[in-house]
């Protein structure tokens, strides 16, 4: 074997298979213990992720091994492997990314009476090839010492003069800015996406660099005032251990914008069956676990993500966010629209 390549057993993460009582629920179509796993290959790497599969396992018998690797190498891996790949269950946090692995042919299509009713219409692939099963939205953060909400009510101020030299963000390239964009070319045309980002980019403090928990980090440091980012970085920040990330975090707010207009962008994580999946039931009732109640109450307080399912309370941190009014594009725009989104970005210095 090559220096530079590993089995998949080797790759794979190995989890503790259930045994007793919890081994009798192992679906019928596993007709041997060796058949009782299941292969993620994940591009989400949360710590409410491991728990989620500890739950599934010990719901169902099935154990569960991951492949962690970010979504570019996730691709290039299925494209390489073909029909000789392991996976069976594949997790991405965007739908851009979905959408990629879709039009690359790499999912099968898939439902059941419990995914068809756990997850809203709009947020899962027509056809079935992917399903979401938590939820985000891309906000605008601001310093409270320095800015009026009513200041960062749209995405759109964030272009205005009001906030020359005042502007941090990450890069273009980041997949939640490239189906931020490609989300406001589906619903106001490329030329309006070009103008936006044209006037954003004249706003910056500094080049894009960091991820969002960096932007979150220069505002309260003086850097700049406002930036976008998903919700969920500044609450993390305000439960961390890390004293000094509370104190940043409540020097910041977040705005959802354009409450009055389209209302805040979405996007989701999702997961779908591998197109040549070995145990493509197991893959199917690892599916239905994520969209179920046991694993969206669980997923919603420890990852401070929105549950796919409005029937699920949000965490205590987001409800008290209050309600607010979601942009309804089609989530498989983010992809078809992604390549144009970057080139946009590119044309207008926004690298």
């Amino acid at each position: 074997m090559p220096p530079n390549e590993t089995t998949l057993p080797a790759l794979l993460n190995r989890r503790v298979f259930a045994s007793g009582a919890a081994a009798g629920l192992v679906s019928a179509c596993a007709k041997t213990p060796d058949e009782a796993f299941v292969n993620v290959y994940s591009a989400r790497h949360y710590e409410a992720d491991r728990k989620l599969y500890d739950g599934f396992e010990q719901a169902s018998g099935i154990a569960v091994r991951v492949l962690p690797a970010n979504a570019e190498q996730l691709l290039e891996r299925l494209r390489a492997e073909g029909d000789a790949t392991e996976a069976d269950l594949i997790v991405a946090a965007d739908a851009g990314n979905l959408w990629r692995i879709q039009d690359a042919k790499l999912f099968q299509p898939a439902t059941s009476p419990i995914l068809e009713a756990s997850v809203p219409q709009r947020l899962r692939s027509p056809a079935g090839h992917w399903w979401g099963f938590s939820k985000r939205a891309r906000v605008i953060a601001y310093r409270k010492d320095a800015v009026e909400p009513e200041e960062v009510a749209t995405m759109e101020a964030l272009a205005g003069p009001r906030f020359r030299g005042q502007i941090v963000a990450r890069s273009s390239t980041n997949t939640y800015n490239l189906s931020l964009l490609a989300s406001r070319i589906e619903r106001l045309g490329a030329d309006n996406a070009r103008a936006w980002v044209a006037g954003v980019r004249a706003n910056f403090a500094r080049d894009p660099q960091g991820a969002d928990t960096d932007q979150i980090k220069a505002l309260a440091a003086g850097a700049a005032q406002a930036t976008i980012v998903n919700h969920y970085y500044l609450l993390r920040m305000a439960q961390s251990p890390d004293a000094a990330e509370q104190e940043a975090a409540a020097r910041v707010a977040l705005c959802f914008p354009d409450q009055a207009g389209a209302g805040a962008h979405i996007n989701i994580s999702g997961a779908g069956i591998a197109k040549y999946a070995k145990r493509p039931e197991q893959a199917r009732q690892l599916l239905e676990y994520l969209v179920s109640d046991q694993a969206q109450n669980l997923l919603a307080p420890i990852n401070v993500e929105f549950p796919i399912r409005p029937a699920i309370a949000p965490a205590p941190a987001l409800a008290a966010l209050g309600d607010f009014k979601e942009e309804d594009v089609p989530l498989e725009a983010f992809g078809r629209r992604q390549a144009e989104a970057a080139r946009i970005y590119e044309e207008a210095g926004w690298r």
